[in-house]
C-alpha cells in the first residue's frame, strides 16, 4: 500500500493521539498555566458540562505574558473559543490539511456530542510520517541545499 493511500485511509488514531487534558472555563489562567507547566503540556481543552469550548495552548500563554496581562483572568476570558476539531474518524490526510491551513500545532479529536476523547499533535503527526516513510527521512543530506561558499568554474 502507498504512503498516499494511507494518508487518505488510515484515521488520526494512527498518529498517536495524546488523551485530553481538560480543565473547567471559570479556573483562573495562572492556574491552568501551572497545571501546563507541572504536567509539561503545551495545551489544555477547557469544557462545559463535558463539551468542548475552547483550547488555551503555551502560545497564548507567552501572549499574555508579553503584554503582562493579568493571570489571575476566568480562562474563558482568554482561551480561543470553539476551536477547530475533528472526530477519531479523520484521515490522517484531512488532518494534516487542517493543521496545516490553519497553522495549529494541535487538534483535539471529538466525539459525536463534542466531548474530547483525544489531542492530535505535530510530534505524533511527524512520528506518523518518520514509521511510514523512514526512506525518505532517514536519507536526508545534513544539510540539504548546501550553498557553496565561493565561485565555481574558471
Amino acid at each position: 500500500m502507498s504512503f498516499e493511500v494511507n494518508l487518505n485511509s488510515e484515521t488520526v488514531d494512527a498518529v498517536h493521539p495524546y488523551p485530553p487534558r481538560i480543565v473547567a472555563p471559570g479556573v483562573t489562567v495562572r492556574a491552568v498555566m501551572e497545571q501546563m507547566r507541572d504536567l509539561r503540556e503545551g495545551s489544555v481543552l477547557v469544557c462545559r458540562d463535558e463539551i468542548l469550548v475552547g483550547i488555551f495552548t503555551e502560545r497564548d500563554a507567552l501572549h499574555l505574558m508579553a503584554r503582562e496581562a493579568d493571570l489571575d483572568v476566568p480562562l474563558e476570558d482568554v482561551m480561543t473559543a470553539n476551536p477547530v476539531s475533528i472526530r477519531a474518524d479523520t484521515t490522517v490526510g484531512e488532518a494534516i490539511r487542517s493543521m496545516s491551513s490553519g497553522g495549529y500545532r494541535r487538534l483535539p479529536i471529538v466525539d459525536d456530542e463534542g466531548r474530547p476523547v483525544g489531542t492530535v499533535k505535530t510530534s505524533g503527526i511527524l512520528h506518523y510520517l518518520v514509521e511510514h516513510a523512514p526512506e525518505a527521512v532517514y536519507n536526508l543530506p545534513p544539510t540539504p541545499r548546501p550553498v557553496t561558499q565561493e565561485r565555481e568554474g574558471a
